[in-house]
């Protein structure tokens, strides 16, 4: 294919922002690692189901909707403005979980745990102190169900910390901070429920890494090789370009004709992109239009040594 460009002088279109790639801080989890995650999360969402069950005297199903990484304040902005937040922290670790659900939710439970008949309570207001320790009892077995279900995934010893309202001001951490988050959705007779937990990256994709090595590391710059190389690109055949004006494109008409500044006699560039790799005579192969690649250049340095803008008069 031979594409002709030509350049319009206009402003200058502001540079795309090229955000870097961090590593050591990665913005998605590995598909080994999101799936050991999302057994263990489907292991605690059934025993976190029967332990509802068994203390809100209500039938109850928990299934988990999705496994993410996100950094804090991602994930602080997706709570509601007011909402459940049970603090969790472990003994000499830096770092605090949280388990959330909503605020209706925990006092509808609360008046089922004492005895009350199942309703839906629209209200949010702050827990009273009792209202708050029976929430922490409730809380502090699906902790010992959570830490069971990961097993070895996460440090054993998560204990309620405190129960706050308000995610914007909670604040546990750095808005940069990185966050495994497990979104669940609790039906508890007819009513369904959103609740989540989230946990400090860093614990969990510390011993993910340890114990379900994705590849081992001397095998990275083979792996990485072989994905550039097998990358898919657009080559395409490109003559030199022609600068032209705002008001010369405007008055384009059927019929009109536009002089390339191409010689017959100069080769054209072979470009992936906007990079050229190579210089090409046109041919054919069979019964098809072909390129005949006269040089190669890595970087494209040779390409870009040629003048791009010969004489306008020079013939197409």
């Amino acid at each position: 294919m031979i594409e002709q460009r030509a350049t319009v002088l206009a402003p200058a279109d502001a540079a795309p922002a090229v955000e870097p790639y961090d590593f050591g801080r990665p913005a998605t989890l590995a598909r080994e690692h999101a799936r050991v995650l999302e057994l263990a999360f489907e292991t605690f969402a059934r025993q976190w189901a029967t332990q509802l069950t068994d203390k809100i005297r209500v039938r109850a199903h928990v299934g988990l909707q999705q496994v993410s990484l996100r950094t804090y304040a991602e994930y602080a902005d997706s709570l509601p403005p007011t909402t459940t937040i049970v603090v969790c922290s472990l003994p000499d670790v830096e770092g605090k979980g949280i388990v959330q659900f909503p605020l209706s939710a925990a006092l509808s439970w609360i008046v089922q745990m004492v005895g009350g008949r199942p309703v839906d309570i629209a209200e949010e207001r702050a827990l009273t102190p009792v209202e708050q320790a029976l929430i922490r009892h409730l809380t502090a077995g699906a902790l010992d169900h959570l830490g069971n279900a990961l097993g070895g995934l996460f440090p054993r010893g998560l204990t309620v910390a405190g129960i706050q309202y308000s995610p914007q001001f909670a604040q546990l951490a750095s808005a940069g901070d990185l966050v495994v988050v497990a979104q669940f959705s609790l039906l508890l007779g007819e009513r369904p429920v959103p609740a989540s937990v989230m946990l400090p990256a860093h614990l969990v994709l510390e011993r993910l890494n340890v114990d379900n090595p994705t590849a081992p590391a001397e095998t990275a710059p083979r792996l990485i090789r072989r994905q550039v190389e097998e990358t898919p690109v657009d080559l395409s055949l490109r003559l030199a370009p022609l600068t032209v004006h705002p008001a010369d494109v405007l008055g384009l008409s059927v019929g009109d004709l536009i002089r390339v500044p191409h010689a017959h006699d100069r080769p054209l560039d072979l470009v992936a992109g906007d990079v050229p790799v190579a210089t090409a005579a046109v041919g054919t192969s069979g019964a098809r239009l072909a390129c005949v690649v006269t040089a190669t250049s890595s970087d494209g340095s040779a390409a870009a040594d040629r003048p791009d803008h010969a004489d306008p008069e020079e013939p197409r």
